[in-house]
């Protein structure tokens, strides 16, 4: 597997574009709309997304989706609200004539908010049965402008075929940006969308002047929501004390080019939602897969307070002092369910 489709020119796309094409791989990218692929072509660098970094002239810039067919990886670095569409086009130059690609990897940190899907179970409604051996995750703590400075940054990708797991292991590992590869594909889509609602809850609870206290307090009972939805689904709940879990958690909740914590810094600060996302040029992820979160925690009956104070202050209008009151006057309980792994209490 040698050539690869980047499909998605945002920051994330873009630096990952980068960073392949640093290491001499074969790479285009895709963008949505041909006036975005035509002025990253006559700029040499992604002036709205990730200023700043030249474009390598053998990085291919397109808006064609139809070079899809002419790849072997096809990575998927849209927001998940788009995901479902980009996959239907990508299935029809593709599949739908003949061309069977040999992975498709998604890197995008969320679920889809009318079904509660996450990316790969879109991906294995849209593709041919047998497929799901072929479906990857690229998920952890990796801010785009970092890594496209080359500053060491780690991930995982998820697989559950070994072997190509392995080799897109390979594939994407640099000196700078290294990728540890497990079998656990839920658990590591569900840290990577999880993570950005707590982040918005530690902006909040920093923009409304609380501690760092507070911060650690939210970060790790963060966590414990993570562990406990993610386990239900049936993830494996060691994957959370990795980089795809405690390590994205962390640093989407504390660093400061973290969009996701911006949003929240504002709502704490007290600008309405509305107003913050009219003024983001770049999507904060968050913000949807809070609604999906909420409802999702519904669906497998699982407790998660912080989740449910997001998605109030989002969505039905609660004001941050009153999700801060709610979060603190809930009923005492201990910390763990018993001694497994995950079995934090509510």
């Amino acid at each position: 597997m040698t050539r690869v489709a980047i499909l998605g020119a945002g920051s994330w796309g873009t630096a990952l574009a980068l960073t392949l094409s640093k290491k001499g791989v074969p790479a285009v990218l895709c963008a949505r709309r041909r006036e975005i692929a035509r002025r990253l072509r006559e700029e040499g660098e992604n002036p709205d997304y990730l200023p700043g970094f030249t474009l390598p002239p053998e990085l291919e810039v397109t808006s064609d989706i139809s070079v899809a067919a002419g790849c072997e990886v096809l990575l998927f670095v849209v927001p998940s609200h788009g995901l479902r569409n980009v996959a239907e086009q990508i299935k029809q130059v593709t599949v739908d004539r003949g061309v069977l690609p040999k992975a498709l990897i998604s890197a995008a940190k969320g679920l889809e908010n009318e079904t509660l899907l996450t990316m790969t179970q879109v991906l294995e409604e849209i593709f041919p049965e047998g497929f799901s051996s072929r479906l990857a995750v690229l998920s952890g703590p990796s801010f785009a402008f970092e890594v496209a400075r080359s500053l060491p940054t780690a991930v995982s990708l998820a697989c559950t075929d070994s072997t190509l797991c392995t080799r897109l292991q390979e594939l994407f590992s640099t000196p700078f940006f290294r990728v540890y590869s497990t079998s656990d594909v839920m658990g590591v889509q569900m840290g990577g969308a999880i993570k950005n609602v707590m982040a918005i809850a530690s902006g909040i609870s920093d923009g409304m002047g609380f501690g760092t206290n507070t911060r650690a307090a939210l970060i790790t009972r963060g966590l414990a929501e993570m562990s406990r939805l993610g386990v239900r689904m049936g993830a494996n709940p060691l994957t959370f004390t990795g980089l795809a879990g405690l390590g994205d958690l962390v640093l989407t909740c504390t660093g400061d080019l973290s969009r996701n914590r911006q949003v929240g810094l504002r709502l704490g600060g007290g600008e309405g939602i509305d107003s913050i996302l009219s003024s983001m040029n770049m999507v904060a992820e968050g913000v949807k897969t809070s609604k999906a979160l909420y409802q999702l925690s519904l669906r497998h009956g699982e407790e998660m307070p912080i989740t449910a104070q997001v998605y109030k202050v989002l969505y039905e209008g609660m004001e941050p002092e009153d999700a801060v009151r709610e979060l603190l006057v809930r009923p005492l309980k201990q910390e763990f369910n018993g001694m497994a792994a995950g079995c934090f209490a509510g």
